[in-house]
Order: structure tokens, then sequence, then C-alpha cells
């Protein structure tokens, strides 16, 4: 039992939350309502968890000694010795397995891009993380195929500027999150993750603030110009949600001082929480009351 408790744990199904963004195809083609397309993205959602959950194994393999030296990541089952090697490797390649062949029973095309996002993920624990902004555009390209995974399990042609708004919204992602770890480890930043080194806060900050203006204004014409939306353009009340979001991240990093990635933010925030819960209310009343889709 301390063996299964120590294996999900290293899975991190906390962060498994990033992977609802697969359901945007169901939602944006108003779909949301058809129980047959509801039940196949349910499926690919809990499909795109086990496989990053075997990403997540992987990587704290390959990063459990760098792990030892981090405040927090120390405590990781594999970092503290809690959960064997062999079992995690073990259990990670039947997951993967398993999770792979029942991908392309769900549907071909979805089972190819998850084979591509686990094959991505697996550069990446290798290779990639190392490359100065190939780190972050990597990271950027996961979301972009849990987007473009939900849209063959609903049968539906996903607008590319919700491909536009993904990728710009994921580098805002990568690259906070990069800032949050020079903040907290400081000295010992490139003693846990050697790409550090290559990063410093000015220049993260410009990044962050050029994909911060350009996710507005992406998000902004999107509301505008994306086809069959309501002829209202009544999507374009949904634009201050966004702008507060980003906005209240920047608060909580230069004011407060906060360190946490954004994605982490979300699970603490009680402002951030209600904005995307408000946001999330506001899409689904013009969408479906309002008649629209992408």
């Amino acid at each position: 039992m301390n063996t299964l408790r120590a294996l999900l744990k290293t899975m991190r199904p906390r962060q498994w939350t990033k992977n609802g963004i697969i359901f945007a195809a169901l939602v944006f083609d108003a779909k949301l309502l058809d129980l047959t397309y509801g039940l196949r993205t349910l499926a690919g959602f809990a499909l795109f968890c086990l496989v990053s959950g075997v990403v997540y194994t992987i990587n704290d393999l390959v990063d459990s000694k760098n792990d030892r030296l981090h405040p927090q990541k120390r405590h990781r089952p594999l970092a503290s010795g809690e959960l064997s090697p062999r079992v995690a490797l073990l259990a990670a390649a039947g997951l993967a397995c398993a999770s792979l062949v029942a991908g392309f029973l769900l549907n071909g095309t979805f089972g190819s891009i998850l084979l591509g996002y686990f094959l991505l993920q697996l550069s990446y624990s290798f290779l990639l993380k190392h490359i100065v902004l190939i780190d972050v555009m990597v990271i950027a390209a996961g979301f972009l195929l849990r987007v473009a995974a939900g849209a063959p399990l609903v049968e539906a042609t996903i607008s590319p500027w919700l491909y536009i708004c993904t990728t710009l919204l994921s580098l805002f992602l990568g690259f906070s999150k990069r800032r949050g770890e020079l903040v907290e480890l400081q000295a010992e930043a490139e003693n846990h993750r050697p790409i550090l080194k290559l990063y410093n806060l000015y220049l993260l900050d410009q990044l962050i603030g050029m994909v911060t203006a350009s996710t507005i204004l992406a998000y902004a014409l999107y509301t505008f110009s994306a086809p069959n939306l309501p002829g209202n353009h009544a999507m374009m009340l949904t634009i201050p949600f966004p702008i507060y979001g980003l906005f209240r991240y920047a608060y909580l990093i230069h004011a407060e001082g906060c360190t946490l990635a954004p994605d982490e933010v979300l699970l603490t925030d009680r402002a951030s929480q209600i904005n995307i819960l408000l946001w999330g209310l506001t899409v689904l009343g013009i969408m479906y009351i309002g008649g629209g889709n992408i």
C-alpha cells in the first residue's frame, strides 16, 4: 500500500488538471451536451492523465539526484528513497504501453497525438530541457498537443485562434515557472536545474511581458474574428477575465514575492480561482445560451 501511495504521489495527480484543456474542443464546438462525445473526451482526458503521470515518473527518475538538492523536491518519493527506482520504472513502462494502446483503440488520430506527446516529453526529460528557450517552447507544445487531441474525439475542426492563444498562454506559464525557480532557489538554482544558469530575471521579465501582451491581443482578436461566434460579438465580454488573470499573477510575483508557477497559483489563490470560474460560466452562457460555436 505504501508503494502504491508513493507511486501515485510520483505521478503527481495535482498536475493532471493541466490535461483539462483537452475539453476545449468539446466546449467550443458546442458539443458539451452530447453524451457520446463527452464520454470519449473524458476517456481521452484519463489517458492523458496516465501518460503525463508516466512522464512525471520518468522525469523524477532522471532528476532524482538534483531533486535531493531542492528544498521541496527532496521530499519526493524517488528523491527521498520512499519509492524504488526499479518499481517506478516497471510501473511507468506498463502504464505507458497500456495507455498508448487504449489511445489508438479510442481513436487513431487521438492515439497518434498521444504518442507524439509522450515522445516529446521523453525528449524533454533527456535532452530538450537542457536547451535554453527550447525547454519552454516544448512545454508550450505539450499544451498545444492536448488541445489538438480533443478535436478528433468530437469530430471538430478547431479555430487557429485557439491554437495561438494556447501557445502564448503556455509560453507565459513556462517562462513564469522558470522565473519562480530562479527566485526561490537563488544561488542553488543551477545545481537543481542546470538550464537556469542561462536565464536571468531581467530576460524572463522581458519575455513574460511580451507574451502577456501578445496573449491579451490574441484573445481579444479571437473574440472578434473566430468564425461562427454569436453575431453580436458577445464573446468580447470575456476579455476582462484573461486580462485580470495575467495581471493578478504579475501582482503576486512582483508585489507579494510569490514563486509558484501559474498553474500552482490556480490551486491556492482564491481570486484566481473565482476569475477562472466566472470566465468559464460566461463562456458557457455565450456559447450555449447565445447559440454560437467556434
